[in-house]
């Protein structure tokens, strides 16, 4: 009997999922709830072992990231599905980056949901077109081979800070952060992604998970 836990912060889906995982007889929720913080501390409080799969909403309400999500329940032993809609690439792609099993999207029937926590739970890969489509935009995604200089300098002038700021922040000169970003766009117009202005680059950096659609908006320049 695999133990699950249902975290989504829709009532309605974790309803649903109930009724379904009940009906297979192959697993039990022990859990259900709206974030990763209750889920852990009803596992310090009722000195639970953790859930042996977690079915987590790609996006919860509450401001916390997909990163320390997934990370935080894989620490605590479980292993991961997530349930998306997966209309944000960035996002999945994140998701998979910190160690999720694999995603089921949320257009799926519900037995597709019941049958991957089964296969994660029994241990075995969750291959499925989410996942497979996933792992491509990042194979793509990843061409642009920004050097870890590029990303730093990328992720502070794209969360809106001038480029002297950056030079500062970084302890280097300004020519030299000037030069980077020059080398970031060139990457970027390589694989197809061109990054002209600044608005350009902050979705750029989004979309490969360097910044949060919460860090500073700059304005274009």
């Amino acid at each position: 009997m695999t133990r699950v836990a249902l975290i989504d912060d829709h009532e309605s889906v974790r309803l649903g999922l109930e009724a379904a995982t009940a009906r297979s007889g192959l697993s039990t929720v022990v859990f259900s709830g709206s974030s990763v913080a209750g889920y852990l501390s009803w596992l310090r409080e009722n000195e639970e072992s953790p859930a042996d799969v977690i079915v987590l909403d790609l996006t919860l309400g509450d401001g916390t990231t997909v990163t320390g999500n997934v990370s935080d329940l894989t620490a605590a032993g479980s292993s991961i599905i997530i349930h998306s809609v997966a209309d944000r690439p960035h996002s999945v792609r994140e998701a998979l980056a910190a160690g999720a099993a694999g995603i089921v999207s949320k257009a799926a029937p519900i037995d597709d949901v019941v049958s991957a926590i089964g296969i994660v739970g029994r241990g075995q890969p969750l291959d499925n077109v989410e996942w497979a489509s996933a792992v491509e935009g990042d194979r793509a995604f990843a061409d642009a081979q920004l050097s870890a200089r590029e990303r730093d300098v990328l992720r502070l002038y794209a969360a809106g800070l001038p480029l002297k700021a950056v030079a500062d922040r970084l302890g280097i000169a300004y020519s030299t952060a000037k030069e980077n970003i020059t080398r970031v766009r060139v990457k970027y117009v390589e694989v197809g992604r061109p990054a002209p202005t600044k608005i350009d680059l902050r979705r750029r950096a989004m979309e490969d998970g360097l910044l949060q659609e919460t860090d500073g908006a700059p304005r274009d320049e």
